[in-house]
């Protein structure tokens, strides 16, 4: 079984800085892709940013210049460096990893970490 587990949300003033950490666990043979999308209240849910594993990276327009994302492979971790936080990214962050593991090729999605700006 592959598990999936974010941490670092939390209540942040607009203009400040919070940085998600998600981590892969299981028998991972390779992380082809991890990302980062979230499900703002009444809203569905939409892409932040993603990484492969040649290290490319995809942002949603409206976190360009401001979300950083990266990662380790040697600790199956990707990280969300998030700044000049605004009110309307409050939203639940998922984390999604693409893994080939003891199980296969699959998808799997963390339980999610609440981020909320407001002052």
């Amino acid at each position: 079984q592959v598990h999936v587990v974010e941490s670092g949300g939390g209540l942040v003033q607009p203009g400040g800085s919070l940085r998600l950490s998600c981590t892969a666990s299981g028998i991972i043979f390779s992380v082809n892709a991890m990302g980062w999308y979230r499900r703002a209240p009444g809203k569905q849910r939409e892409l932040v940013a993603t990484i492969i594993s040649g290290g490319s990276t995809d942002y949603a327009d409206s976190v360009k210049g401001r979300f950083t994302i990266s990662r380790s492979n040697a600790k199956n971790t990707v990280y969300l460096q998030m700044n000049s936080l605004k009110p309307e990214d409050t939203a639940v962050y998922y984390c999604n990893a693409a893994v080939e593991s003891s199980h296969g090729r699959g998808d799997y999605w963390g339980q999610g970490t609440l981020v909320t700006v407001s002052s």
